[in-house]
């Protein structure tokens, strides 16, 4: 656990670093950001399908089956509702998440083994999510006010050109002390993430890989692998379905009913 003193110290190097930076590089990162969450606005709700793949460092691996609800915010952050299925050790486990712009998310998890519902205390955003490589904090939306960006380059990602952001959480609980995000020029679609840890040091790695179109405007990657350089474990998520407009409310993501989901 870091002491308040040393995530102060975190945030405030990275804050100004970005203060550091050319106020044009400042500035056309933010407008870059500012597009990418335009090009994704007005989905509503979805609903999808997936398989997690845990692969340890030895390259042995266990899936699991689950299932994503999700429900877009107008003036707040994503609702997100998550159902493992498979196998049978994490079937009816699930995971709640309202995230916000500016106050903390609010995250739940569900052990049907323990018959209770955690609250995912905000100091332990950084953890593991359910064993994998993706932090807790990983499965927020992506709001604009989370960080201060900063224009890197352009660089040659995935056989395009792509745009390179920083991105310093403004969260002093965040694991990361930064992020560098490639997005390419045409779609502003994420391909990979690099996440360093408090020490600056590389810690993960995600890339993003068979983007496809929904409703002729939304971009969905059908694979996502996270790295994780440090352990050498790393996560796949396969999407395999995704359906929209499948007329969710915001009732169905009520921590009340996160113990009844199925």
């Amino acid at each position: 656990m870091y002491k308040p003193l040393c995530r102060t110290t975190v945030l405030l190097c990275g804050l100004l670093l970005a203060a550091a930076a050319p106020a044009d590089d400042v500035a056309k990162g933010l407008q870059i950001a500012q597009e990418q969450k335009a090009r994704d606005t007005g989905w509503g709700d979805s609903e999808s399908e997936l398989i997690m793949v845990l692969r340890n460092a030895a390259g042995q691996q266990t899936e699991r089956r689950m299932r994503t609800l999700a429900f877009e915010m107008q003036d707040d952050g994503d609702k997100a509702l998550t159902i493992f299925d498979e196998p049978r050790d994490v079937r009816g486990s699930a995971f709640l998440t309202h995230s916000h712009p500016t106050a903390e998310d609010d995250q739940w998890l569900y052990l049907p083994s323990l018959r209770r519902t955690r609250r995912i205390a905000t100091r332990n955003k950084s953890g593991p999510f359910m064993a994998s490589e993706f932090a807790y904090e990983d499965m927020t939306s992506f709001e604009l006010e989370k960080f201060a960006f900063r224009y890197l380059r352009d660089e040659n990602c995935h056989n395009q050109l792509c745009f390179v952001l920083e991105q310093t959480p403004t969260d002093s609980f965040s694991g990361y002390s930064t992020t560098h995000v490639w997005l390419d020029q045409q779609h502003y679609r994420v391909h990979k993430v690099d996440y360093y840890d408090r020490k600056n040091s590389l810690l993960k790695t995600l890339t993003m890989h068979d983007y496809q179109q929904y409703l002729d405007k939304y971009w969905r990657p059908h694979k996502m692998t996270m790295h994780n350089h440090q352990t050498g474990k790393s996560t796949d998520l396969l999407l395999q379905s995704i359906r929209f407009g499948t007329g969710r409310t915001e009732a169905d993501f009520d921590v009340n009913a996160l113990e009844r989901v199925r």
